[in-house]
């Protein structure tokens, strides 16, 4: 016997490696040292920092995969995986430099996952940071036939007195939402619970909405932050605090960037929810509080910011043409999000 027939294909692994080295390589930053398909991928710090801290983060697509699956399509998933890295980092105001995947298979279908790196790569140029490498695991009779698993690893960097910790913010400051995609990646365990018991077909076009399928609606991927937020960091607004709303929603994630002593209230009225809730809720009979607690809402992402720089800031993401809303407020308290309008 030999490799292939116990279910590993190597040659087919170094043809997909030649297959998405120009998706990869496109990635790179000045400071990618080396060429792809070594042991170790190699970043040179940028200049210009004074005590430059390193900043990590990782994490996965989760069970949206199994739509991605299902639809047979694959070039949207690698957007998701990049994004929920990478706008996390971005949360204590670090740059993301470079980015590595871990893309696990029980038989290596190279169409099929190069369209998988083909989105990694379109998250990367997105974000600005280097893919400089991953691993691809051939793993047969542990996948079902045609599916994989996802995770990623990013690394940022920002200067260590610029650090958002908690500890800029002030009572009084003002919660700035900015809209997501969609649902981003997260929930997706309840998503698949709705359209299965409802009989919904992902290729279904409910009028609510507006004209797309099902399967577009539930597999847009994640919105990325970081270059509009990094731009507006250089254009000399304030920032006191940020929050990347994933699972769990604004319940969970907005309390994460407070100082000691706070909590703040959202007024869920500020900002239109997007028709893909509205659609799971009332599929679902999901209670609007159980939405808030595992769904994004509209939101996929806050930054806290003075009130002298609330307008400034809406004005700025709009010309950015990223939709925001002031949505709350930091008062005193024990930490909690008390939440108004629901």
């Amino acid at each position: 016997m030999d490799y292939r027939q116990a279910g590993v294909d190597v040659e087919a692994g170094r043809a997909f490696v030649q297959q998405i080295r120009n998706a990869v390589e496109s990635t790179y930053r000045p400071e990618v040292l080396g060429k792809l398909g070594g042991f170790s991928g190699f970043f040179e710090l940028p200049k210009g920092y004074q005590e430059p801290v390193l900043v990590s983060g990782t994490d996965g697509v989760g069970t949206k995969l199994k739509l991605a699956h299902q639809c047979d399509r694959h070039d949207t998933v690698g957007i998701d995986l990049v994004a929920m890295c990478v706008n996390d980092v971005l949360t204590c105001g670090a740059e993301p430099l470079f980015f590595l995947d871990y893309l696990a298979t029980g038989k290596l279908n190279p169409a099929q996952l190069a369209q998988v790196v083909s989105g990694i790569s379109n998250g990367c140029r997105l974000a600005g940071c280097a893919l400089v490498g991953g691993e691809t695991a051939e793993m047969p009779g542990f996948y079902q036939a045609g599916e994989y698993d996802l995770a990623g690893f990013c690394v940022g960097i920002v200067e260590k007195s610029r650090i958002l910790d908690g500890s800029q913010v002030q009572l009084g400051d003002v919660a700035i939402g900015l809209a997501s995609s969609g649902i981003h990646s997260n929930g997706y365990s309840l998503v698949r619970k709705i359209v299965e018991t409802t009989g919904h077909q992902l290729s279904d076009r409910p009028t609510e909405l507006g004209g797309v399928t099902l399967a577009e609606a539930l597999l847009a991927p994640t919105q990325i932050y970081v270059k509009p937020i990094l731009a507006a960091q250089k254009s000399g607004l304030e920032i006191h605090g940020m929050a990347h709303i994933t699972g769990g929603g604004l319940p969970e994630n907005l309390p994460r960037c407070l100082g000691v002593n706070q909590s703040i209230r959202v007024d869920a009225t500020a900002w239109s929810i997007p028709p893909i809730f509205d659609w799971l809720a009332n599929r679902g009979s999901v209670a609007p509080i159980d939405m808030f607690n595992t769904f994004n809402m509209g939101i996929g992402y806050v930054v806290i910011v003075p009130p002298s720089q609330v307008e400034q800031t809406l004005q700025w993401f709009k010309q950015q043409a990223l939709p925001a809303w002031a949505i709350g407020e930091v008062i005193a308290g024990e930490g909690e999000l008390i939440l108004e309008g629901v």
